[in-house]
């Protein structure tokens, strides 16, 4: 079964970090951009960060710049988020999900995503 798996999520008060993990499993993560979302309780979904196959990085919200950072170890088959400086804004279920580029694909292989609360 092809799929990915996310996992770091948990409570953190304001100005916390955490670090998300998106693993695959059934396929190689190498060739394909991974994309990192959320969904905040009665909001859409929304991208947050992007890493293309060769390591390019593309920030997709800008209220996380400069706090959350995406990286890639191709040779553990996951994609990281490493967010600081966390606010309660910043709570939702984060999913990660595959696609050929950061942009103008189908974004598929979506995880079961991974509850991050920043609260006090």
């Amino acid at each position: 079964q092809l799929q990915v798996v996310e996992s770091g999520g948990g409570s953190v008060q304001p100005g916390g970090s955490l670090k998300l993990s998106c693993a695959a499993s059934g396929f190689t993560l190498g060739p394909y951009a991974i994309g990192w979302f959320r969904q905040a309780p009665g909001r859409e979904r929304e991208g947050v960060s992007c890493i293309r196959s060769g390591g390019e990085t593309a920030s997709k919200l800008d209220s996380v710049k400069g706090r959350f950072t995406i990286s890639r170890d191709d040779a553990k088959n996951t994609v990281y988020l490493q967010m600081n400086s966390l606010k309660p804004d910043d709570t939702a279920v984060y999913y990660c999900a595959a696609a050929p580029d950061c942009s103008g694909y189908k974004w598929t292989y979506w995880g079961q995503g991974t509850q991050v609360t920043v609260s006090t």
